[in-house]
């Protein structure tokens, strides 16, 4: 099912998509990987992250995990990232790692 995008007043599309109800993950980045232990629903097509610190980031499967050689994702940006579709293949679960030398947390909101 297709989301309709909000219009402003000048009818124009808003490129914003709403929260999914119970699409909300929080995965603690430390010295040794971790994912999601939920994998996102079936039609998740995009969700948003936010890190309190700085981490590495990898998407995949139930069996993902992220090394330091995975992409760098910095503290305090809140960033859209595509999970794929089902023409592409569609990744399931998010690994994160820390990447200094504190702990710290990745929070993941599936979109809709």
């Amino acid at each position: 099912m297709s989301t309709l995008m909000p219009r402003d007043d000048d009818h124009r599309t808003i490129p914003a998509l709403r929260l999914k109800p119970g699409g909300a993950h929080t995965l603690p980045a430390g010295a040794a990987s971790a994912r999601n232990a939920i994998p996102f629903a079936a039609d998740t097509r995009v969700v948003s992250v936010y890190a309190t610190g700085p981490v590495h980031l990898r998407t995949g499967g139930a069996d993902v995990t992220a090394t330091a050689a995975d992409h760098y994702f910095p503290e305090g940006v809140y960033y859209d990232l595509s999970v794929g579709d089902s023409l592409r293949g569609r990744h399931t679960h998010v690994a994160v790692l820390r990447a200094g030398a504190a702990d710290c947390t990745l929070y993941v909101s599936e979109k809709e």
